[in-house]
């Protein structure tokens, strides 16, 4: 059976080094998005959003591997996209005032019909309150600074500023904060947790 792992082949997007800021061009995907707002330690809606994105991702990928297709792949991990009206509560890390898209990328080969069955099978297994409200949409972000932070979220602080300093000495920040989730925050230590922490650029 064919297994694919798209971390492994998008190696330069989802393998960055934790050294050095680097720039790269982040080509057009599609993901299963979600919105929402306030902190995500504390808002219902955003673990309730995150267990939709999983419950439908891993279905769409057990149908890929026991149907006709036979293909068995790696799902993607968690992506976030943060925000606020007011950029002064983002940067005061007022979390209650910060509104958020959730994803996970989906594999090109991955019919949009799979999807649909997938969200409809996880609507008949689990009543999921957010279950309604994804989405499949392409994204395309385009040229990004990014780098590997290891460590808890609360001391993202310097890493983010380097790569907003990698940008400022190039170009202008674009678009919005952009997060990929690499560890399981429910089993791995803190001090080890893998985020790339990646901003467009103009």
């Amino acid at each position: 059976m064919q297994k694919i792992d798209l971390k492994k082949e998008l190696k330069h997007l989802y393998q960055p080094s934790a050294k050095e800021v680097v720039q790269v061009d982040v080509p057009t995907f599609r993901f299963l998005m979600i919105d929402g707002e306030g902190d995500p330690n504390t808002s219902q809606k955003y673990a309730e959003a995150v267990e939709a994105l999983f419950s439908v991702s891993y279905a769409a990928k057990f149908m890929m591997k026991k149907g006709a297709h036979g293909i068995d792949y790696a799902v993607m991990p968690l992506e976030g996209l943060w925000w606020s009206d007011d950029m002064s509560s983002f940067a005061a890390n007022d979390k209650s005032k910060w509104k958020w898209t959730m994803m996970i990328m989906q594999p090109d080969f991955l019919e949009e019909a799979v999807i649909r069955a997938a969200i409809a099978e996880v609507k008949r297994k689990k009543a999921l309150a957010a279950i309604d409200s994804l989405r499949l949409e392409k994204f395309a972000e385009g040229s990004c600074a990014q780098i590997l932070h290891i460590g808890p979220f609360s001391e993202e602080g310097p890493t983010i500023q380097r790569v907003h300093d990698f940008i400022g000495a190039r170009s202008a920040l674009a678009g919005k904060h952009h997060e990929v989730y690499l560890s399981d925050i429910r089993r791995a230590d803190p001090a080890k947790w893998k985020t790339i922490i990646r901003q467009p650029m103009e």
